[in-house]
C-alpha cells in the first residue's frame, strides 16, 4: 500500500492558487483560509498527508516534471510554453479562464500588413506558443520576448503586435489597443509527475478522482 505517502501540490498565489481552494475544498481537503496570507512556501491542507508548496507560475510544470512535486495546478499557457515533457495533464480544472490573443494599437491595420506579407515585430511572453501561431498562418515575425507590461510595447514603437492573456480586456482598452486575432482559450490544468502516478498510485488516483468530482461544469 503507498496511501500514507505524503502528496506535495505545487500552486502559484493569485488567481490560480485562490481558485483552486475550492476544488480541493470541494473534494474533501479543507484549507484554512488564513493561509492566503503566508509568506510560507511550504502550506499544510486539512489532509495531514497532503501538502501545497507555493512556486512561481512559470516553475510549476519544472517541480512536477522533476518530482519535486507529485501534481501541480498550471495553466495552459505555462504548459504550452514549458514543453510538456514528463508530465500527465488528466484534468481540464475549467479554472482561470481566458484567452490569449494578438492585439494591436487601435489605429494600426493588423490585417491589411498580414495580406501584403509585413514582417510584424511582436512582443510577448509566450515565445514559443506565438512562434508556432504565426508559423501555422505563414506570418513572418521577429519576436521579443518580456516579461511583463506588453501593453507598452506597440505605445512606444517596440512592437507592432503582442501576444498575451486577456480577460475582460479592460486593460487593452485603457491603453488603446484593441484584439485583432484570438490565439486560444487557456484554463487551468491539473498535472501530475509520471513516477508519481506508479509510486504513489493509490492515492493519487483517490486525489484525482475527487478533485475531477468537483470540477464545475459549463
Amino acid at each position: 500500500m503507498d496511501g500514507n505517502d505524503m502528496i506535495t501540490l505545487a500552486l502559484s498565489k493569485g488567481r490560480i492558487f485562490d481558485d483552486t481552494m475550492p476544488l480541493l475544498a470541494a473534494a474533501g481537503i479543507p484549507v484554512d483560509p488564513a493561509i492566503a496570507e503566508s509568506r510560507k512556501l511550504i502550506l499544510p491542507t486539512g489532509d495531514p498527508l497532503l501538502r501545497m508548496v507555493v512556486v512561481r507560475a512559470s516553475d510549476v510544470p519544472t517541480y512536477v516534471q522533476y518530482g519535486a512535486a507529485d501534481l501541480g495546478v498550471a495553466g495552459k499557457d505555462v504548459l504550452l510554453e514549458h514543453g510538456g515533457e514528463g508530465l500527465y495533464q488528466p484534468v481540464d480544472l475549467r479554472i482561470g479562464r481566458c484567452r490569449m490573443c494578438v492585439a494591436t494599437a487601435a489605429d494600426f491595420d493588423y490585417a491589411s500588413a498580414v495580406r501584403r506579407g509585413a514582417r510584424l515585430r511582436v512582443a510577448t511572453k509566450y515565445v514559443e506558443t506565438a512562434r508556432r501561431h504565426f508559423a501555422d498562418k505563414g506570418v513572418h515575425v521577429d519576436l521579443i520576448k518580456l516579461y511583463g507590461s506588453m501593453e507598452l510595447a506597440p505605445l512606444v514603437g517596440l512592437a507592432d503586435a503582442i501576444v498575451d492573456l486577456v480577460s475582460t480586456g479592460s486593460t487593452l482598452r485603457a491603453n488603446n489597443l484593441v484584439e485583432v486575432e484570438e490565439v486560444m482559450q487557456i484554463s487551468s490544468r491539473l498535472i501530475v509527475n509520471q513516477a508519481s502516478l506508479k509510486t504513489k498510485a493509490t492515492r493519487i488516483k483517490q486525489l484525482l478522482a475527487a478533485i475531477t468530482a468537483a470540477v464545475p461544469g459549463d
